[in-house]
């Protein structure tokens, strides 16, 4: 299976300290994979690292091509980040701030044509946002404002689609909505790859990659049982990867 990342010899140091080291990993192109473990264990700084955010040794390859040779334009059409805790222009409006997300396809300083304004508009019904298109983002509670920085994400239609805590301030059900949403994505043919510390929607994924201490300790699909080993033993067997109705389940032990 091609990859649509892949890395190899990745170190990242923050404020003077090793974070990251010498990582190698390859993510399927058109798959959904979500990076989880503990606290601290740098899932965040990886995912920054994808994205070309962090300064780092070693190599990043977007789509078989090294990631520093990109554009910042091209890099923009074809990867898309959604940060964690991301802030926003809270005065613009909810379809302003779904509208950035088609600047890496417009002319400099060119209106939005016909084409952008639909993209948005189907981005905002897809997380629900629609109704408040003419609401400040200021206004919005923490899990609608998540609603339209996601929908920013998805106008962008990019090949990799980064989520760093994609769930957050979100309620169960918008949470559902995110599942068959990311689904979709992936079923489209696009790239996911999250950070989640919801380990029960993190085995929905189709692959997990499990980190700790700054290094990769397993790569695999949710449904192999070394994964769901590897997955209990990163967090010291505190929890219990358990089969409840035909999908996987984490549980505290």
């Amino acid at each position: 299976m091609s990859a649509a990342l892949s890395v190899r010899s990745l170190s990242v140091r923050l404020g003077g300290r090793p974070v990251l080291r010498g990582i190698d990993l390859d993510l399927p192109a058109g798959r959904w994979t979500s990076v989880v473990g503990p606290n601290g264990a740098g899932k965040s700084t990886l995912l920054k690292a994808l994205a070309g955010l962090l300064p780092c040794e070693g190599q990043v390859r977007l789509l078989d091509r090294p990631l520093q040779e990109w554009s910042g334009r091209d890099r923009a059409r074809r990867l898309a980040w959604l940060g964690q805790g991301e802030p926003g222009a809270d005065d613009l409006s909810v379809w302003d701030v779904a509208m950035l997300g088609r600047l890496p396809h417009q002319p400099w300083l060119a209106s939005p044509s016909a084409a952008d304004r639909q993209v948005v508009q189907q981005a905002l019904e897809a997380t629900q946002a629609w109704p408040w298109r003419e609401r400040a983002l200021g206004a919005l509670s923490g899990g609608e404002r998540q609603r339209v920085l996601l929908a920013r994400l998805l106008a962008v239609q990019a090949d990799v689609l980064l989520m760093d805590e994609p769930l957050a301030n979100l309620d169960p059900p918008h949470q559902t909505d995110w599942l068959q949403l990311t689904r979709r994505e992936a079923g489209r043919g696009r790239t996911v790859v999250t950070v989640l510390h919801e380990i029960g929607m993190a085995l929905q994924a189709d692959e997990l990659v499990i980190v700790d201490g700054g290094a990769i300790r397993h790569q695999g699909p949710a449904s192999d049982p070394a994964t769901r080993a590897a997955l209990e033993a990163v967090f010291q067997h505190r929890i219990r990867i358990l089969a409840a109705d035909d999908q996987w389940v984490a549980v505290p032990r």
